[in-house]
């Protein structure tokens, strides 16, 4: 049997999705289960046993399994990762501490810092200097390296995060040290900053480098078992994983640069929604992937995400821009707030008011719903009360909800204090989630210049569908597109996002005087590099794509902007398209440029991405000759109050149908709740279309 069939899983804080496609068998199949915190491979191999068993498929019948995790977010977050050792150039062992000296709250007498990742004791200073044109100054003493590194072995760290002075122009003092200390201690995880973040500015790569070594020793054991799992299962084909910035990569480069899997979940959400807008033909689209702890919306514009090459995180205030570990990894730019559907509601003492998350009940104990252990009212818990899920029906039946349990939670910890009705108090919890979500998304797309009412929604994930159409009318948006699978969406992603990668090297100077047979010579080298890490992803060398850009700024300012370089070898004739494509950047992002103030490059940036797959969802999960309502469900409605609504069978819909709210469309995965006043029809690619009514606008 040809090897044909491929499974993405998505591992969340509460569930974990699985996508099967097997283009040969024109086979679809989807699944989900709780997430198992402690270990996570053992819901992902339990999951793919029951997929395969599902479909009638042997596990050797599987060509990859392609997957995203949360595993390095979460132990930055909870300061969960190794002992970590730093070596850097003598004179800097505090650099990282003393970060920008900014305070990311001027008016907070008591602020908390962002904690470094690496204790003083364990930051140990070795001689030797480059300067910032990569001249050594001073020869590395060879040892003080051993010494140092004797040193940090003898404290019990598990990994060394070696960051010498401007190793980005030239890495050769840090890659010797690391040939030092392999040769001293061969078991210990070592990372270069001049590897994983070979980009000017010392202390954004030194933090990225610390924050690699951190997770590296725990992704390495959990990577390994997840191959053994698998291994054991008689799975014999490659595993991939989800870079942040929408790639798929090797497994082995997961392994050399975790860090880089920070956002991997997320942006395989995002890859999937820039899929399906590409798809149906949309140019304009926000992403709204909302989960079982948090929700991410994403600017989408002509097919592809917006990247960005910064991310913070562990923050001490999770919104609070500045109060985290700053990182230079490549990621899908969107915002990700605490509203999920574990997001916990409780009423606050003294100002008697409700809030809700960004506290998470996660999968252990999970919404009092799952009958789990949990005791706090969750928005879940909520959507169950005001009959948007059918306590019967959830994940396909298999997870019986007690809608009595929480109607005792909500009326004794929530209704009673607030003097309303256990209705009421769960209609807020849904009020203040919705507000929250389209609050965060109005300021993302105004910081862009962009207005949603020019967008349509695409909505996925487990609660996604259900507060969609809420969602939408608070954000005055017309159109609302759910696929079809809307619960696994983002496991979708994994299927259809391309083998890609970014690379980035650093070379600064005024764009009339920089050295381009340098900047050549820069280009060649990661273009070498991204060849080898796209095959080990699968990829065919022959259908790869390099996009080349550079950071670039006015000379004097603080900070650069991105812009699109010409061709992949730029060279001094290609000056004034480069000059060009600045003054073209600058002005779409501020709205006005200085032609005759000078330029310079400080980083030069390659692309490079293979063709993706494409699924054909057209057939998928089709239940013939089944009538798609089921019956009628009771239904609470802002502005609407309650109403029957008809309950609709999602695989029983076929293209070309259509309906109007109140309606409840419910499949294994999710539930998407239409209200009152709006239509829904099913497009060529079986994605439910629901137009919303107009709101009447009030005439001067």
């Amino acid at each position: 049997m040809n090897a044909t069939a491929r499974i993405g899983v998505d591992v969340g804080g509460t569930f974990t999705d699985f996508v099967l496609h097997d283009p040969t068998r024109n086979l679809v199949a989807t699944g989900k289960r709780l997430t198992t915190p402690d270990d996570p491979s053992e819901a992902i191999t339990a999951g793919i046993a029951r997929l395969l068993e599902e479909t009638g498929l042997p596990p050797g019948a599987l060509h990859s399994v392609v997957h995203g995790t949360t595993l390095v977010t979460n132990t930055i977050i909870e300061r969960t990762g190794c002992k970590v050792g730093l070596l850097t150039t003598e004179g800097f062992r505090d650099s990282i501490e003393i970060g920008k000296e900014t305070r990311y709250d001027l008016y907070d007498l008591f602020l908390e810092p962002a904690p470094t990742l690496v204790p003083r004791a364990l930051r140990l200073e070795v001689p030797g200097r480059l300067d910032v044109h990569g001249t050594e100054l001073k020869p590395l003493d060879e040892d003080a390296v051993r010494h140092q590194a004797d040193a940090l072995v003898a404290q019990g760290v598990e990994a060394i995060a070696i960051g010498f002075m401007h190793s980005y122009r030239d890495p050769r003092h840090e890659r010797r040290a690391a040939e030092i200390v392999r040769a001293a201690h061969p078991g210990i995880a070592i990372t270069l900053s001049s590897s994983v973040a070979p980009e000017i500015r010392e202390f954004e790569r030194i933090s990225t480098a610390c924050a690699n070594a951190y997770v590296q020793p725990r992704m390495l054991r959990y990577l390994d078992r997840l191959e053994a799992r698998l291994a054991e299962m008689g799975v014999t084909g490659a595993l991939y994983v989800m870079l942040s910035g929408g790639g798929i990569a090797s497994v082995q480069e997961a392994k050399d640069y975790p860090i880089r899997l920070i956002e991997s979940g997320p942006a395989a959400g995002a890859m999937a929604a820039s899929w399906l807008a590409k798809q149906s033909g949309l140019d304009h689209v926000v992403s709204y992937d909302m989960g079982g702890t948090t929700a991410k919306m994403c600017l989408i514009e002509n097919g592809a995400p917006d990247r960005k090459f910064e991310f913070e995180a562990g923050r001490v205030r999770r919104f609070q821009k500045g109060s985290g570990l700053p990182l230079k990894v490549s990621v899908v730019d969107m915002i990700e707030i605490g509203a999920g559907g574990g997001s916990i509601a409780r009423v606050e003492e003294g100002s008697g008011l409700m809030k809700v998350g960004p506290r998470s009940a996660g999968a252990k104990p999970g919404p009092i719903c799952y009958g789990r252990g949990g005791t706090e009212p969750t928005v879940t818990d909520s959507d169950l009360v005001l009959g948007r899920l059918d306590p019967s029906y959830f994940l396909g039946g298999e997870m019986a909800l007690d809608l009595d349990a929480v109607k005792r939670a909500v009326t004794d910890r929530l209704a009673t204090s607030l003097n309303v009705t256990a209705d009421d108090a769960a209609l807020g919890i849904r009020r203040i989630v919705d507000e929250t979500m389209a609050a965060a998304t109005r300021m993302h797309l105004a910081e862009k210049g962009r207005d949603p009412r020019r967008y349509t929604l695409i909505a996925f994930g487990g609660a996604g569908p259900v507060h969609a159409c809420d969602l939408a009318r608070l954000l005055k948006m017309k159109r609302v597109v759910v696929p079809l699978g809307a619960g696994v969406a983002s496991a979708l992603g994994f299927l259809v996002a391309p083998p890609a990668t970014d690379l980035v090297r650093s070379l600064v100077g005024r764009i009339e005087r920089v050295d381009w047979a340098k900047v050549a010579e820069l280009y060649a080298e990661m273009a070498e590099e991204a060849r080898a890490l796209l095959t080990g992803a699968g990829a065919d060398p022959a259908t790869i794509v390099f996009r080349p850009a550079a950071d670039m700024r006015y000379v004097g300012q603080g900070f650069e902007i991105p812009v699109p370089l010409p061709t992949l070898t730029p060279n001094a004739s290609d000056l004034p398209a480069i000059r060009e494509s600045f003054l073209a950047s600058y002005r779409e992002r501020f709205g006005r440029a200085l032609d005759e103030l000078p330029i310079e490059a400080l980083t030069w940036r390659l692309a490079a991405a293979a063709p993706g797959r494409d699924i054909d969802m057209k057939g998928a999960n089709i239940i013939e000759g089944r009538t798609a309502k089921r019956g009628t469900r009771r239904a609470l409605f802002e502005h609407h109050g309650w109403q029957d609504c008809t309950v609709i069978d999602r695989y029983a819909l076929a293209p070309g149908a259509s309906f109007a709210g109140p309606a409840l469309v419910e499949e294994r995965e999710s539930t998407c709740a239409i209200p009152p006043g709006a239509t829904a029809s099913v497009d060529a690619f079986r994605n439910l279309v629901i137009d919303l009514p107009i709101p009447q606008e009030a005439t001067p």
